[in-house]
């Protein structure tokens, strides 16, 4: 399987002399906002922290946050995972952030370091923009757009902004100063923040808001309730849904579960809520509502939960939650059921257990997802509360028909995919999980910068593009003792055994790597934006690369080894211009007296620069090729926004 190709890569316009070189970098292309990470890897590496923090923060503002709870598709595309594991990138940019980041209650670094080349130009824009939820999407939008001098608004429906970051993520994972902190970074821009403020309501549908002065809408109110499953039972008393439960774990309000708890779903949110469950706290008065939901107490006054079960249809190894979720909760104490599908809840009067089918299969031949079950084969397990976190879902209670916005057949806001404008409602954008569906937080924040781009274009009847720049220089560069063979390591972890939860409350349970095992883990980084450059006229073929290369990446064969290798035919043809036509037309020793060629296995190659060490005419070079995005705007309308007035508008 390849590796993640991000959407933001996807829509880069860059040379073809270029693409090789950019799809080196992998961890980059992989991210969806484009962030360098091999570029702030090698900073901590080199003990350039603060540059370090300078790279990751460039294109992402909620960097922090990120380095605690990203799912990481850089990791995933990481080319060291093809040499052994990959790097762990992640925490690496937490080292780099509570150095330099809002981690620090200080925010300078913060905005100095936003990469202006991505953000709409700047200027002094009357227009009011209107963001419906203050979750990632919609912060990332305001971000953007008040950078850009423009007048934003954002309504939040909860008592608290953050969306599934302050009312999803357990405090164990996530803690809310840091949220606090990122969100007020982006208020001191000059965005206006309104909670208890729900959009829908008289005096706040979308046309008043319009009648008041909004010229543009974006909607980010993300996927606030769970998908529920229609079974028998699952109306009884002790059924609660995954999401709504760890809104109010998270808000500090009474949650009734246990003694016996049963989690169904496989996914990060199951173990969100199997791991928040396993948890107590005292009952405690806060001091005042920041206390309460800011920092948000996990749910106090549950009492007495003595096992916590976790049920699902994958097996252990198919499971979707990330390996050290599931490690670190069997580790609390959490009892797995795998390969199993829940058929109905027993109990009279409350829940008193689940029935379940043996789950055969989950995917089809093409790792579709079509569940077979035996039905012969039935478990039961015995519980006091079901928590089902089998998927989530959006709830549009703040739009009305009136409102003119066109939903998808998955109950998402149907967008044009390229500007994220409504497909039926020129002035409305929209962006995050409720327009992808379920997704990474990271997936969220491009989203936002897509959208802040094209209410700019709109407002101002532009067409705007993301172009690549891009440079080589030499490259002047050690790699750290054993770096080869160095392995990955996990930050350390403060997981509480079962009988220390009583205690250990909403403790993190991931801690900051020590300095020196930070940089050991940044020194596995191979590097990939180092690039060892061939000079075909310089080789004389003596073949010292070949023999010194530790990775057997090398080789180099003669032209009659190609004309009899279809691939290769196809590779000289695309990439040297020789035809199988002109191959076809020499005997093999004629060939291999004309030439040869050098082939060299990328995925393998370690960056260990002994090649261009080796060579005595310098045929092989050690470059660094450098790149970055930038905004294009061009003063002609962007052909795929609309401009039509609204249909309240029209009735008007």
């Amino acid at each position: 399987m390849g590796a993640p190709v991000s959407s933001a890569y996807r829509r880069l316009r860059i040379p073809d002399a270029e693409r090789y070189w950019v799809e080196q970098v992998k961890c980059r292309v992989g991210c969806p906002v484009f962030t360098d990470a091999c570029g702030y890897v090698t900073a901590v590496a080199e003990g350039r922290d603060r540059d370090a923090y300078a790279i990751a923060r460039a294109t992402n503002p909620f960097v922090s946050i990120c380095g605690r709870i990203c799912g990481a598709p850089c990791e995933r595309a990481c080319r060291r995972g093809s040499v052994d594991a990959p790097v762990s990138i992640r925490a690496i940019k937490r080292w780099a952030c509570e150095l330099y980041g809002n981690d620090t209650g200080h925010d300078g670094h913060y905005h100095r370091h936003a990469d202006l080349r991505m953000l709409p130009p700047a200027g002094d824009y009357a227009e009011k923009i209107a963001v419906i939820g203050a979750g990632v999407a919609g912060l990332t939008v305001a971000h953007d757009l008040a950078r850009a001098g423009y007048k934003v608004t954002v309504f939040e429906a909860a008592p608290v902004p953050g969306g599934m970051l302050t009312l999803g993520v357990p405090l164990y994972r996530l803690p809310r100063e840091l949220v606090k902190a990122e969100i007020d970074a982006i208020l001191s821009l000059g965005v206006e923040l309104q909670c208890n403020a729900p959009v829908g309501v008289p005096g706040r549908t979308l046309e008043d808001l319009k009648a008041q002065g909004f010229k543009a809408f974006f909607i980010g109110a993300g996927l606030q309730g769970s998908r529920k499953l229609d079974m028998p039972g699952s109306e009884l008393p002790g059924v609660v849904q995954g999401i709504e439960f760890l809104k109010l774990a998270n808000l500090g309000e009474k949650v009734e579960i246990g003694p016996r708890v049963l989690v169904i779903g496989g996914g990060n949110v199951a173990f969100d809520v199997a791991r928040t469950a396993l948890r107590r706290t005292e009952d405690e008065e806060a001091e005042d509502f920041r206390v309460t939901a800011d920092v948000a107490r996990t749910a106090a006054r549950r009492s007495g939960v003595t096992e916590v079960h976790v049920a699902c249809l994958e097996s252990r190894e198919e499971m979707p939650a990330d390996a050290v979720e599931i490690e670190e909760g069997q580790h609390e104490g959490l009892r797995l059921h795998n390969s199993l599908g829940p058929r109905l809840v027993l109990g009279e009067g409350r829940v008193q257990g689940v029935e379940f089918a043996r789950c055969v299969s989950v995917f089809d031949s093409e790792r579709r997802f079509s569940p077979v079950f035996d039905e012969s084969v039935r478990e039961r397990v015995e519980c006091d509360t079901v928590i089902f976190a089998v998927g989530q879902r959006a709830e549009f209670n703040f739009l009305h028909p009136e409102d003119g916005v066109e939903l998808s057949e998955r109950g998402l806001v149907k967008v044009d995919p390229e500007t994220l404008q409504s497909t039926s409602r020129s002035d409305v954008f929209a962006g995050g999980d409720v327009v992808l569906g379920p997704r990474l937080f990271i997936d969220a924040i491009a989203s936002g910068q897509v959208a802040a781009r094209s209410i700019h274009d709109y407002l101002r009847g532009t067409s705007t593009s993301v172009a690549l720049r891009s440079a080589w220089s030499p490259a002047i560069y050690t790699m750290g003792q054993d770096w080869e063979i160095r392995q990955r390591a996990l930050p350390p972890s403060k997981a509480p055994q079962q009988a220390e939860l009583a205690t250990a409350g909403n403790r993190l349970v991931e801690e900051n790597y020590p300095e020196a095992e930070a940089r050991r883990q940044a020194e596995r980084c191979l590097r990939c934006d180092v690039q060892t450059y061939f000079e075909g006229h310089r080789c004389i073929a003596c073949n010292g690369c070949v023999d010194v290369c530790p990775d057997d990446c090398l080789t180099l064969v003669g032209l009659s080894q190609v004309a009899a290798d279809e691939r290769l035919r196809v590779m000289a043809e695309s990439q040297l211009g020789i035809t199988a036509e002109q191959l076809a037309a020499f005997e093999p020793f004629e060939l291999d007296a004309l030439g040869g060629v050098m082939l060299k296995d990328e995925t393998a190659c370690i960056r260990c620069s002994m090649c261009a060490t080796r060579c005595p005419t310098q045929a092989f070079t050690m470059r660094r090729f450098t790149f970055h995005r930038e905004l294009e705007v061009a003063p002609e309308r962007n052909p795929r926004l609309r401009y039509t007035p609204s249909p309240a508008a029209v009735g008007a």
